[in-house]
């Protein structure tokens, strides 16, 4: 009977090589969209769990049969998983209007997940579990960017002059445009003491579609009165 408490050097040289191979996979996705981390940082992740599940299967062998020594795998793959949390924190960002970066947090915390099965000599699932994870981010993405996308709000903001204001001219541009007008708020800006110069509109519509921002961004600057235009 094989020894579950010995390894040789040339599969822990497999799992940690396996290891950087499957975290860059998905890394790669990231990568190849802009986001804080990347390739090599999912890799990093991947290969650092997978050598702490083999420290914590492996690492303490000689320690087997002495007094008062509790055997515990899974000890050090449970502190990983608690510390993964702050380099996914890193990765999430509020810009005031919206979250991002939970998709790439989410990634780092499967990949470590990986690591770790991958280190514990769980290839099968650690394969699969690479496969699901790229149709979740590729082909989920597409499903998102076509049905769900289209439906998130953008947030619109005009300095018109204050003599020259028409609200009604603002919804009826966006009326053409089947976009639904949710909140509006505005800010007076004073010049001087009393007199009002201008107004500063900020309203938040949601778009049938999000290449309609631009579109709806231009005509609201064509109208008269309007000094300055900004979308997000």
């Amino acid at each position: 009977m094989v020894d579950p408490w010995q390894i040789d050097n040339w599969h822990i040289a497999l799992r940690l090589i396996l290891s950087v191979v499957l975290g860059g996979l998905i890394g790669f996705e990231r990568e190849r969209k802009n986001h804080a981390a990347g390739l090599r940082t999912h890799i990093l992740v991947c290969l650092g769990s997978c050598l702490i599940m083999v420290l914590s299967i492996y690492g303490f062998t000689d320690f087997i049969g002495q007094p008062n020594v509790n055997r515990d795998p899974a000890r050090l793959a449970a502190q990983a998983i608690t510390g993964i949390g702050f380099l996914g924190a890193g990765t999430i960002m509020f810009t005031g209007k919206s979250i991002t970066g939970l998709t790439t947090a989410a990634s780092l915390w499967v990949v470590m997940a990986i690591g770790l099965a991958v280190g514990a000599g769980f290839y099968f699932p650690s394969g699969i579990s690479v496969l699901l994870v790229l149709l979740v981010l590729w082909g989920l993405n597409i499903i998102e960017k076509r049905f769900l996308n289209q439906m998130k709000e953008h947030q619109f903001t005009l300095t018109v002059d204050s003599d020259l204001l028409s609200t009604e001219q603002i919804e009826t541009i966006f009326r053409q445009r089947e976009a639904k007008l949710l909140r509006i708020h505005f800010d007076e800006l004073v010049d001087g003491i009393h007199s009002v110069a201008s107004i500063r509109i900020r309203f938040s519509a949601r778009l049938p579609r999000t290449e309609l921002a631009l579109p709806i961004a231009e005509e609201l600057r064509r109208m008269a009165g309007v000094t300055s235009v900004s979308v997000e």
